[in-house]
């Protein structure tokens, strides 16, 4: 189970050497989350229109070690949009994917970029 967490890793904008089209903007659900795969990886899709914002993360729950997150309700705590882990309802931020209850596990995520109607993922692989 480590080596599938362990593929997981935040990729920040100015790293990406890959944008990685995922689909046209209406594949996605508003406000609600999709899953993708990436070479051996799924990652949750989130278009959470109530904020004009795109996030995207691991699917895999640090947790449960489950792959759910794209299943998991979406929201705001405080201005951070976050999702809400639909087996056990831990909260983790969809801007650097920390814990919001302060537990130390953590969600990998990805910036994403809307172009021409198309949605991108980046990775740095």
């Amino acid at each position: 189970m480590q080596n599938i967490i362990e593929q997981y890793k935040s990729v920040s904008e100015v790293n990406v050497t890959t944008w990685f089209e995922v689909g046209e903007v209406s594949d996605f659900p508003k406000n609600s989350g999709a899953c993708i795969k990436y070479k051996t990886k799924q990652i949750a899709v989130y278009n959470f229109a109530r904020k004009n914002s795109w996030y995207a993360c691991q699917n895999l729950c640090p947790h449960k070690m489950e792959m759910v997150l794209s299943l998991g309700m979406i929201g705001d705590k405080d201005g951070v949009a976050k999702v809400a882990c639909p087996m056990h309802k831990k909260n983790f931020s969809l801007k650097d994917g920390s814990n919001l209850a302060g537990d130390d596990l953590k969600i990998a995520v990805y910036p994403v970029k809307i172009k021409d109607g198309n949605v991108y993922i980046g990775f740095e692989d």
